[in-house]
This record gives structure tokens, C-alpha cells and sequence, in this order.
């Protein structure tokens, strides 16, 4: 189950990550649901499922990032071509990530579900993965249109109404710095194992000294620089942690019951490591606090550990069939959410509000995330899907 472009169990961790992504973002709004599905408040000291869903996707995207690079250079990509891909590919999450942020509201005078269609409209026709067989020329000109498409949007925005907002990137604009921060360092770590593993030890120094009082804020400003580091370095060590965890499982040295171990002791560490920290900080998603780093790290290390086993070393993941496009078309699945809502809301679309309580509404979201997984594998046949 393993290529030298892909590891099958990546592949399914990712799915279901963004499955629980799309299943969380469906259940506000809910009532009669415990409250510990939901994402903890700012000053509530509690890890919610929803608040271990994010921290699962950013290890996820370190765990691909060594595959990724590697495929590309083995391919015959240069430096310069691989840091252009690099740098295109960061610059595409970003400018995602603040558009989504902005179509959470109305926009200039714009009607959040008409703002909303039209970015998504943009964003396949900018980042669309265009069939081979169409001419050069189409594909440049549908790529304008969509440029001049969200460049509208913003003009007409800020025209109209409140300026185009940056505030705190969104959901993919947090994913793009992670994804920039965690490639350079794998590259200044010379793609070895050893160099991953001392960068991800400075991760989790730097996680740790930007959320205390160890060294005057003023130092950092001015010598490391941390409050210019977008997304902050809790979410730059959970990449860090998946990076490390494929050079482990790629070492090819290293038995499946030796990189279990080693999986199963890491979480263990990281249990440990939460427990202590918790002294000092609360476990907080929104705060970005190392105990909640920590404590996600203790789970995801171990079902890297099972799915490795299960998928990778026993080929157990013909189970995996029916969420496999949230694993390899996962972008595509998250923006889908963005076309269904707005379009929902237009027709005034619901169910009985009976239905949206307890197990029945729980339900009702998990089969939403469902059914958006199998609405991107038909579009995917149509050769319809975001590939940045």
C-alpha cells in the first residue's frame, strides 16, 4: 500500500479528517447535543471533539509535505520550480482563506450567498485541475476570468461597504502558513529524518516559549521574529509533528512493530507533556495553547500508529472506499459546503426543526458530510476539482 508519491493510511487519515471537518462545521445550531461536541469557549479550559478536528488536518499536511517535495524533485523540478510551487501553492490557501473569512457576512452590499457563490465560482475557475486535452489558451482565458472574478468582489466590497477584512486568515489561510512554514523547514532540515526531528524539537520550543513569559515579549519583535510568524507556532509544531511522523514511517530501516512502538511512547510523551503544561496553560483551541497541542498529539500519534498497521502494513482499506475523494480531493470537499449553504438559505430549504435535535440531528450533519464526499467524487469523474 505504499508508492514513493503516496501512503495509502495518509491518504485515509486525511479523509477522515475532513469528513469530522465537514461534520463539525454542520452541527452549530444543533440543541439537545452534548457539550463536549461542540468547540470550547475562549476562557473555557476543556478540549471539545470539534477543537481536535483542525490540529488532525495541519498534522495531516505535514505528513504530506516530505512526500510531496520528494515526488517533485524526483520528477526533475529544480530548486527554483520546486520554491515557485511552493510559494503559488501558499499564496492559493491564503487568498482562499481570506475569502472565506469575508463570506461569513455580507460584503459591500453583496448578499453573503451571492458572494459566497460567486468566490467559489472563482476559485474553480483560477485553481481548477483543467483537463489535459483542453487547449492552453481556454484554460488561460477561464483562469482571467476567474482572477478578475474575486478581484471584483474585493473592489466591489470595498466600495460599497465595510474593506475586504484580514483578520485572523480563516481555515485555509491558517493551513497555507503551516504548509510554508513546515516545507522550508523540512528543506533546511536537508530532508533527512535527523534534520526533521531537530526542527521539530525547535517547533515545540518555540510553541512553548511563544505562549510564556520565559523571554520578554520585546525580544521576540525584535530578534526572533515570532509575532511575524502567521498562525502562530502551536499550529506550526502540529505540522512539524506530522512531518516527522512520515519520515519515521519512510525511514525504511524501521519495522511496522518498532514505528508503532515508537508511535504508541511519542503519544505517551506528549500525554506526559500536556499534563504538565496544563499547570501553566488551560487547554484552549481558540487560544492556541500548548496543552491543547499537546493533548491532540497524544491521539493523533496513536491512530497514526493503528492506521499504519491496518491500511499500510495488513491492506485492510477496501473500508475506506466510500470516503476515499475526502482523502485525495479533500480542498474540493471543503468548498463544497460553500456552494450548498447559500443555495439553501436562497430557497428558504430545511427540515423539520424537530429533526435538528439530539442523535436524529447528529445524524442529519453526518449524513450531510456524506453525502458532500460522494457529491465531489461525481464532480472529480466530471473533471471537476480544485488542485492548487
Amino acid at each position: 500500500m505504499k508508492s514513493q508519491n503516496r501512503i495509502a493510511s495518509i491518504d485515509v487519515m486525511r479523509a477522515l479528517t475532513m469528513l469530522l471537518m465537514l461534520f463539525v462545521n454542520d452541527i452549530p445550531g444543533l440543541d439537545g447535543v452534548p457539550h463536549w461536541m461542540f468547540h470550547a469557549a475562549y476562557d473555557e479550559d476543556m478540549l471539545g471533539f470539534s477543537d481536535v478536528i483542525f490540529p488532525a488536518f495541519l498534522f495531516c499536511v505535514g505528513m504530506s509535505i516530505p512526500l510531496a517535495v520528494n515526488h517533485r524533485l524526483q520528477r526533475g523540478d529544480t530548486q527554483l520550480q520546486l520554491l515557485g510551487h511552493i510559494l503559488r501553492r501558499t499564496f492559493a490557501l491564503l487568498v482562499m482563506g481570506l475569502f472565506t473569512l469575508n463570506s461569513e457576512r455580507s460584503a459591500g452590499g453583496i448578499p453573503y450567498e451571492w458572494f459566497s457563490l460567486l468566490m467559489i465560482a472563482g476559485f474553480f475557475l483560477v485553481w481548477m485541475d483543467y483537463p489535459k486535452q483542453w487547449t492552453h489558451w481556454l484554460k488561460r482565458v477561464l483562469q482571467t476570468a476567474g482572477t478578475v472574478l474575486l478581484a471584483g468582489l474585493i473592489v466591489y466590497s470595498d466600495i460599497h461597504g465595510p474593506a475586504f477584512r484580514f483578520g485572523w486568515w480563516g481555515i485555509l489561510g491558517l493551513i497555507g502558513w503551516t504548509y510554508l512554514v513546515c516545507t522550508v523547514a523540512y528543506l533546511l532540515g536537508n530532508r533527512s529524518l535527523r534534520g526533521v526531528l531537530v526542527v521539530w524539537g525547535i517547533g515545540i520550543v518555540l510553541c512553548v516559549l511563544s505562549n510564556s513569559s520565559l523571554i520578554p515579549h520585546e525580544w521576540f519583535s525584535r530578534i526572533i521574529l515570532l509575532p511575524f510568524v502567521p498562525g502562530g507556532w502551536t499550529g506550526h509544531m502540529l505540522g512539524l509533528s506530522g512531518m516527522a511522523a512520515t519520515m519515521l514511517m519512510t525511514s525504511g530501516t524501521t519495522s511496522c512493530k518498532k514505528i508503532c512502538g515508537m508511535f504508541l511512547l511519542t503519544g505517551l510523551l506528549m500525554l506526559l507533556a500536556g499534563i504538565l503544561s496544563h499547570h501553566y496553560w488551560i487547554i484552549s483551541k481558540i487560544q492556541a495553547t500548548p496543552t491543547w497541542a499537546f493533548f491532540c498529539l497524544a491521539i493523533f500519534f496513536p491512530l497514526t500508529a493503528l492506521l499504519h498497521w491496518l491500511v499500510d502494513v495488513q491492506g485492510r482499506a477496501s473500508w475506506f472506499w466510500l470516503i476515499a475523494p475526502a482523502g485525495t480531493a479533500t480542498l474540493t470537499c471543503y468548498l463544497l459546503p460553500y456552494v450548498w449553504y447559500p443555495c439553501r438559505s436562497m430557497l428558504g430549504f430545511h427540515f423539520p426543526w424537530s429533526w435538528y435535535h439530539g442523535i436524529v440531528g447528529l445524524l442529519l450533519s453526518l449524513g450531510f458530510s456524506l453525502l458532500v464526499v460522494q457529491v465531489a467524487r461525481l464532480i472529480v469523474r466530471w473533471h471537476i476539482k480544485v488542485k492548487i
